[in-house]
């Protein structure tokens, strides 16, 4: 469809629509200011991750520097993030500001509306054996630890397309081999629970055993 017959508008209800002229739309886009407007203070982990849409790290204005360094360490000492609002690109953002290592981050959050209740979700009810959950609570502990480690993790299908980027730059063909579909199956997670601790049973290390102890007073047979 040619650009010049094309229309804006928006669906209020099922098939039914309101178009809305050039003229129209500009008067309904927000100002951009790039502008931050800090509306309230709040602890810093009262937000959901629900919320969070995507973060980007955030610097001072030129001459703005020591406001900027003074803000953040007053978060650092009261624990406290900043709530705030900016307008860019035609559209108005919620955002937090939250003091990390030596200056802030700006998380960019979903508005209440954007958001779907989990009510919404359909969880069919369930009745759990206290042995289904002494099993699945011991797998967990097995398998945790005490803080997050992000180098144990890569983006692996990134790697793979680097080193096949790397690869036709050097002039090397590329021969894929055929993909194999597994077979989909229905998965028993308690199966896989018990399945999984076999395994770090079997992947433990052995203790070695003891020699037996020798008799006080015992004597040593003389060798001919």
């Amino acid at each position: 469809m040619p650009r010049e017959d094309r229309v804006k508008g928006y669906e209020f209800s099922k098939g039914q629509y309101v178009l809305f002229s050039d003229e129209e739309m500009k008067s309904m886009d927000v100002k951009s200011t790039n502008e931050i407007e800090i509306h309230e203070f709040i602890p810093a982990d009262m937000i959901s991750a629900t919320y969070v849409e995507k973060v980007n790290y955030l610097g001072p204005d030129k001459g703005a520097a020591r406001s900027y360094h003074l803000l953040a360490e007053a978060m650092r000492k009261t624990g406290k993030s900043a709530l705030a609002k900016y307008a860019a690109r035609g559209k108005c953002y919620l955002v937090l500001i939250h003091p990390i290592d030596d200056g802030l981050i700006m998380i960019q959050l979903r508005h209440q509306e954007e958001l779907r209740m989990f009510s919404d979700v359909e969880v069919p009810p369930a009745d759990i054996q206290s042995a289904e959950l002494d099993l699945a609570i011991q797998l967990v502990e097995q398998v945790s630890s005490d803080e997050f480690n992000p180098e144990n993790y890569r983006d692996e299908i990134r790697h793979h397309m680097l080193e096949m980027i790397d690869r036709k730059v050097n002039g090397q063909e590329i021969v894929m081999a055929p993909e194999e579909h597994a077979e989909s199956k229905i998965i028993d997670i308690m199966e896989a629970l018990k399945a999984s601790l076999k395994t770090e049973a079997k992947a433990a290390p052995k203790k070695a055993k003891r020699a037996p102890k020798r008799q006080a007073g015992g004597r040593k047979k003389a060798s001919r």
